[in-house]
């Protein structure tokens, strides 16, 4: 019988012209692949063109890059604040999973709005691929083993680089629990004629409400209002606004037999959006951890040009 697993996973995949490709960001590459290959499917319910296919992917796709960099940057602003010129340097530090979320939504309610299409139903038609996606991530997050959980003796516990002791896999936990997620929404999906907005709503409500209690045997290096930052935004997203949208679904549809009216896009090539949504999905690869400034110390040895390059300049 073998003791508590020792990480030594290398999360780079490999480097082509000076460029890193992770694991971590192959995560992100799959589950817009995902995204648009379930819109795609569901496209003729949802009333969407091919080209809005593409409209809706690559704007969710650009949210959860924007707002997902921007928490990192919040998380590691006294790190930022003198490294100024890369912030946008998601090859040396990427995202953070509450911005995944929240930009997410911001991207497809800005779809929504520009598109004229009822955002609640495509909340709903959103939650599965979502928590799929959720679920990659984890396991991105897991290789890349910057994501430590306390000190156990569990059997399962596992040593990760540059940590003490032998720690819970907490990424593990939460992806699991995201995957999970998928047959539950899909269940109860097809076994009850759910409001629209509803099962958005409950999605974003077992997310956060779970991970609260995940995040117990999670490591927070930042607090907020003598909370773990996280759990403070896990509270906020499933109390304030999973309950929001259920209530606004309850009020808005009071009966499930109403439904928000889709109107079909007319056909329509999708032109550019073809040539955006490659560079999104290829270029998605190249993410890194949510620490920016480990990722030298951590892994320069392995790969120098973590360290030294044009594209990997030199933290001081």
């Amino acid at each position: 019988m073998g003791g508590p697993f020792v990480h030594h996973i290398d999360p780079v995949i490999g480097t082509l012209f000076g460029v890193h490709f992770w694991w971590y960001g192959l995560s992100y590459s799959l589950g817009f692949l995902n995204l648009f290959l379930y819109l795609r499917r569901h496209a003729r319910e949802l009333g969407l063109s091919l080209r809005s296919v593409y409209n809706v992917t690559i704007c969710l796709a650009i949210g959860i890059l924007v707002v997902g960099r921007l928490f990192v940057v919040y998380y590691e602003w006294p790190f930022y604040r003198t490294h100024l010129r890369l912030l946008p340097a998601i090859w040396l530090g990427g995202m953070a999973t509450h911005g995944l979320i929240i930009g997410g939504f911001l991207g497809l309610a800005a779809y929504c709005a520009i598109a004229r299409k009822p955002l609640l139903t495509f909340l709903d038609a959103l939650a599965v691929p979502a928590a799929l996606i959720l679920a990659l991530g984890r396991i991105g997050n897991f290789i890349d083993g910057q994501i430590v959980g306390s000190v156990t003796t569990a059997p399962w516990a596992v040593k990760f680089p540059n940590a003490e002791g032998f720690r819970h896999p907490v990424v593990l936990y939460d992806g699991l629990k995201n995957f999970l997620l998928v047959p539950m929404l899909l269940f109860l999906r097809r076994r009850y004629d759910l409001p629209p907005g509803r099962l958005g709503a409950i999605f974003l409500f077992l997310y956060a409400f779970l991970r609260i209690f995940i995040d117990l045997f999670r490591e927070y290096p930042l607090t907020l209002l003598g909370w773990p930052t996280g759990q403070v935004i896990n509270v906020t997203l499933s109390v304030l606004v999973g309950l929001a949208i259920v209530i606004r679904s309850s009020v808005q549809h009071g009966r499930p037999a109403v439904r928000q009216t889709i109107v079909p896009d007319p056909p329509a090539r999708p032109g550019w959006r073809v040539a955006l949504f490659a560079l999104l999905v290829i270029g998605s690869a190249v993410i890194a951890s949510d620490a920016t400034r480990d990722i030298p110390a951590t892994y320069g040895a392995r790969h120098p040009g973590l360290t030294y390059s044009r594209l990997y300049p030199p933290l001081r």
